[in-house]
C-alpha cells in the first residue's frame, strides 16, 4: 500500500479525489423516480488491527428480514432525528447492530456518498479500532459478524461485475466474494470505490 503504516495509507486515500457512486454506476440507461427523495443513511467502514494486517469488520444480515435478507453489509442504517450526522449515525448503529463502543472506533474521515436503487443516500464513515471488542450480534437483525483482509478487499483484480434480473431487466453490480461470503451491491461497490483509492 506504498507505506509501512497501512492506517496512513487510509488517510492518504481519503485525502484523493472521487466522485459519489450509486447503483446505477453500471446501470445507467435504469430509470430512476421523477421527484424522488432520496433518505440518508451511514455505514461504518470499521477497520480493526491485527497481527496478520488490517481487516475491515461486516456482517450477515438475518435470512428472517424482510429487506436484504442474508446480505453481507457494513453496520449502519437510516438516520435517525436524534444523530448529529452520519458519523453519529454510524457509530450508533454499530453499538446497537455488533455491540461495537463508540470511544473504541477512530474516526479517519468520510468517504463519498453512494446513492442506492432502494432509495437512499448513504454516506461510508472510514474508521479504525481502537482495541479489541468482543462482538455480539444484534438479535433478530444480524446473523454473523466476520472480518475479512484489508487486502483482499483494496485489489481491484478480486471484483468482478455480474448481473440479475430486477423487476423485469438485467442489473449489473460489482462483487468481490471471500470465502462462504458473497459480498455484492452497495457494500462491494463502497469497498470498490476505496479499492480505488487505496490502488497505486
Amino acid at each position: 500500500m506504498g507505506t509501512h503504516d497501512p492506517v496512513a495509507a487510509l488517510r492518504a486515500a481519503l485525502a484523493r479525489t472521487g466522485g459519489e457512486t450509486s447503483d446505477h454506476d453500471l446501470n445507467p440507461d435504469f430509470p430512476r423516480l421523477p421527484g424522488r427523495v432520496l433518505r440518508p443513511a451511514a455505514v461504518l467502514v470499521a477497520v480493526k488491527r491485527g497481527p496478520a494486517g488490517l481487516h475491515v469488520v461486516l456482517t450477515k444480515r438475518s435470512s428472517r428480514l424482510r429487506h436484504h435478507p442474508g446480505q453481507i453489509a457494513f453496520p449502519g442504517g437510516k438516520l435517525d432525528a436524534g444523530d448529529a450526522g452520519p458519523v453519529a449515525a454510524a457509530l450508533r448503529e454499530a453499538q446497537e447492530e455488533i455491540a461495537l463502543p463508540p470511544e473504541n472506533v477512530e474516526i479517519l474521515g468520510l468517504l463519498p456518498c453512494h446513492e442506492t436503487v432502494t432509495g437512499f443516500t448513504v454516506t461510508p464513515v472510514l474508521g479504525v479500532l481502537r482495541g479489541p471488542f468482543t462482538p455480539v450480534p444484534e438479535a433478530g437483525e444480524v446473523e454473523e459478524i466476520f472480518d475479512v483482509p484489508f487486502t483482499h478487499l483494496v485489489q481491484p483484480g478480486n471484483f468482478r461485475v455480474q448481473a440479475r434480473r430486477w423487476r423485469g431487466d438485467w442489473r449489473f453490480y460489482y462483487t468481490v466474494p471471500f470465502g462462504p461470503y458473497y459480498i455484492w451491491g452497495a457494500t462491494a461497490r463502497i469497498l470498490r470505490a476505496l479499492a480505488d483509492r487505496v490502488a497505486p
